[in-house]
């Protein structure tokens, strides 16, 4: 199971990296390595419009996969700057690469302090089992 120690990590096997600083931080948002395990591959994935805000915990993503139909909520309360347009030809990608161009949405955060609520690498290892 591949964890990387940078992100932050939500129950519902979601990551969120920072990036930017100031005004222009910006939050990119995925799911996990174990995630897209668990699902299998990967068939379909519907994202929210950009400008769309979400409160954390809203429905952010559905994930179809020949094994299952998952949800992923957002980890955080905010705006949809950007979705991975990749996605939507190739939604094996989430598959491939989960934490490179598999990711999901950028998210310009409400509260970026909100991200040190979320589990670190290690904590999220633990929880997945791993």
């Amino acid at each position: 199971m591949n964890v990387p120690e940078l992100l932050r990590y939500s129950e519902d096997h979601g990551w969120v990296a920072q990036e930017g600083e100031g005004q222009d931080h910006l939050v990119r948002v995925g799911l996990t390595d174990f995630g897209q395990d668990l699902l299998g591959e990967v068939e379909f994935v519907d994202l929210p419009a950009p400008g769309s805000r979400l409160s954390a915990g809203d429905l952010m993503a559905e994930i179809e996969a020949r094994k299952a139909t998952s949800e992923l909520y957002a980890p955080l309360a905010g705006r949809v700057v950007a979705v991975n347009g990749l996605l939507a030809e190739t939604p094996e990608v989430l598959n491939s690469d989960p934490y490179g161009d598999g990711w999901l949405c950028l998210l310009a955060p409400e509260d970026v302090a909100h991200v040190d609520d979320l589990m670190d690498g290690a904590a999220y290892a633990r929880y997945a089992g791993g």
